[in-house]
């Protein structure tokens, strides 16, 4: 499943948040979009996701514009994306097998029957979580716990294209390094395609198979992961030696 970024501009009233931005992501593979906060990183995600109509420019997914084709196929192709919202944003009235139950295509509204639940238990093996969740609700879990259920909703119904939005914020290290392994893992096991938004730069290095940079509603750079290192820009630079070190 193939993202293309076709020229895409937005702005807020008098404020331009993003300026004649391209961006592909290619079939299987992970490109992070990297950034300071607020440079617009998260309403270009919206725009991926048919949240939010660009002021102009198109969204490509699969030859077919997400903007300008019917309805029937654009619903047809939000169906294959999955989107990890920054704050998790799973349901506290529900269990994390209804919440799992969502995300299906053919889940919504059903009761967890014993085939259900074999197929719930199955996506959270997929983020490495075992069948005594499901029966918990988000409240508690600890933030790690509550992001893999997210991510397991995002993938629930065989989505072949994950959205992050800052899957990392909030976390401590080891769980950052949790929710990195499992985009690296869904990528090889399943091959999702992934566009990841952060300012992570450990999780960038961890995941990334390409990087762009967006800064100044542009995108000012577009490396290989193994480049990162060399991009010439202040987010970057402060934190060489930790990029080293990751690598």
């Amino acid at each position: 499943m193939t993202i293309r970024v076709e020229h895409v501009s937005q702005g807020f009233g008098a404020q331009e948040v993003l300026r004649d931005v391209s961006l592909t992501v290619p079939t299987g593979r992970t490109v992070v979009l990297l950034g300071p906060s607020g440079v617009g990183k998260s309403v270009l995600l919206k725009i991926v996701a048919g949240l939010l109509e660009p002021d102009e420019g198109d969204v490509w997914i699969d030859e077919v514009s997400i903007f300008n084709a019917s309805e029937r196929s654009v619903a047809a192709l939000r169906r294959d994306l999955g989107l990890v919202f920054q704050s998790s944003a799973l349901f506290d009235s529900l269990t994390v097998g209804e919440n799992i139950l969502f995300g299906l295509q053919d889940g919504v509204g059903q009761t967890l029957t014993p085939a259900l639940r074999a197929q719930v238990e199955e996506r959270l093996a997929w983020v490495n979580l075992g069948p005594d969740v499901i029966g918990k609700y988000p409240g508690e879990l600890s933030g790690g716990m509550q992001k893999r259920v997210a991510i397991a909703r995002a993938i629930a119904g065989g989505q072949r294209c994950v959205l992050y939005d800052e899957p990392t914020s909030g976390l401590d290290p080891l769980n950052s390094d949790t929710v990195g392994q499992l985009i690296r893992q869904l990528q090889h096991e399943l091959g999702v395609t992934s566009l990841v938004v952060t300012h992570d730069l450990e999780l960038t290095a961890a995941v990334a198979d390409t990087v762009a940079l967006l800064d100044r509603g542009r995108i000012q750079a577009e490396v290989p992961a193994s480049r990162l290192g060399s991009l010439e820009h202040p987010l970057v630079q402060a934190r060489r030696s930790r990029l080293e070190f990751v690598a």
